[in-house]
């Protein structure tokens, strides 16, 4: 099968062993299950996934399943939603690059064509223009349809400048044999948005995401405005649209006010101009790294417990004087508690990122280095750094 063959060539950038984590073993069988019901109002596709993990061999086995509710007309202005027919098809031939991106769901949103104006969906707009942008109801969801190759490239949120990291998507990174191939940086500008002929005066509730919400919350309360929290930004205005309400107005991007026909009454309403979330560019294959540019080096490692051992790790980098960006622990989920001299201790992953090509020998040597006393060590990617922001 094709998706074996890519990921063999691509296992040059796995190195490292582990002595605590079990590789995964996915069902290439997993049923992808369609189911139609017709609700007049709350008409929508639910992409979900569900992950059944660790039966007693610490193996895990994925099944994923689309439902799909009702399926209104074809629209010029929505993408298409993902469909079981194409598992087994090549999906770049001669067409647009087809990226995925997560976007919450709440009711009234048809997913079958996503919710349009999302900030996950210019993030796919800015690092592959003119792409087809699909809408990926869960992150689990984006994953798997890049292995399957449903799609060519998945672009999702790591961490934000305000809110900090995403955890889920670290996870999801060492689960499955996906590779970073690039970042893209996205200024989150929120703006406040209404039907037409609605006066500032006359709003008295808003609704957005809970984090976008929060972000303005020094606004908002000036304003007076009722927050209500729903699963989306851009979600939040085409419900303001779609219901013609009068005295409730949405937190969401321009963007989402052209597409639904809203009018912006205020705009750059969040409380830190300084409001950045980076994005990972995903694919099923890496890129070859080289020198010509800055690039950055994303991996993963778990050390043994003992005294100086993360000073050691980070020593690895400092004596070769390369700069680290980014350090982030997760819990290392099949042991997450580890005996030694008879106490027990939390057992962790460590991501870093640091500002260093893999084509550089001086990368090179600072993993071979800490692969003398790492137990787990794996490139997740070598990159071009994203330098529109800087």
């Amino acid at each position: 099968m094709a998706v074996h063959t890519v990921r063999s060539l691509a296992t040059h950038l796995h190195t490292g062993t582990s002595r605590n984590i079990s590789p995964s073993h996915r069902n290439p069988n997993a049923a992808i299950r369609l189911s139609y019901r017709s609700p007049k109002l709350r008409r929508f596709i639910s992409v979900s996934s569900s992950l059944r993990e660790g039966n007693e061999h610490g193996k895990e086995n994925s099944v994923r399943a689309l439902e799909v509710k009702n399926i209104p007309e074809e629209s010029p202005l929505l993408p298409k939603a993902l469909s079981s027919n194409q598992l087994a098809e090549p999906v770049s031939n001669g067409s647009r690059v087809r990226v995925a991106y997560q976007i919450n769901l709440f009711v009234y949103v048809p997913l079958k064509y996503g919710v349009r104006g999302a900030y996950s969906e210019s993030a796919a707009e800015k690092a592959y223009p003119n792409c087809e942008a699909v809408p990926c109801e869960e992150f689990d969801t984006a994953f798997e349809a890049v292995e399957r190759w449903l799609v060519d490239r998945a672009v999702l949120p790591i961490e934000n400048s305000l809110g900090g990291s995403i955890h889920r998507n670290y996870d999801l990174l060492l689960r499955h044999n996906l590779h970073i191939v690039g970042e893209v940086k996205l200024a989150v500008r929120h703006c406040l948005l209404a039907n037409h002929g609605v006066k500032l005066d006359g709003l008295r509730r808003v609704l957005s995401h809970p984090q976008a919400l929060a972000q303005c919350e020094n606004t908002l309360t000036r304003l007076g405005l009722v927050r209500e929290a729903v699963d989306d930004t851009a979600g939040a205005a085409k419900l303001i649209a779609l219901e013609g309400l009068s005295d409730a107005a949405a937190v969401a991007s321009a963007k989402a006010a052209k597409i639904y026909g809203l009018s912006v009454v205020a705009e750059d309403i969040q409380d830190d101009s300084d409001n950045v979330t980076r994005f990972l560019m995903l694919a099923r294959e890496p890129i070859i790294p080289g020198t010509n540019k800055l690039f950055k080096t994303s991996i993963v490692f778990s050390l043994e417990e003992g005294p100086g051992v993360l000073f050691k790790a980070l020593a690895v980098f400092a004596l070769r004087q390369i700069n680290l960006t980014k350090m982030e622990s997760r819990p290392l989920r099949k042991t997450p508690m580890r005996a030694s001299g008879g106490l027990k201790y939390f057992d962790y992953l460590f991501y870093v990122d640091f500002e260093a090509s893999m084509a550089d020998e001086v990368a090179q040597n600072a993993l071979r280095h800490l692969e003398e006393f790492a137990t787990f060590l794996r490139v997740l990617g070598s990159y071009p750094v994203d330098t529109t922001m800087l």
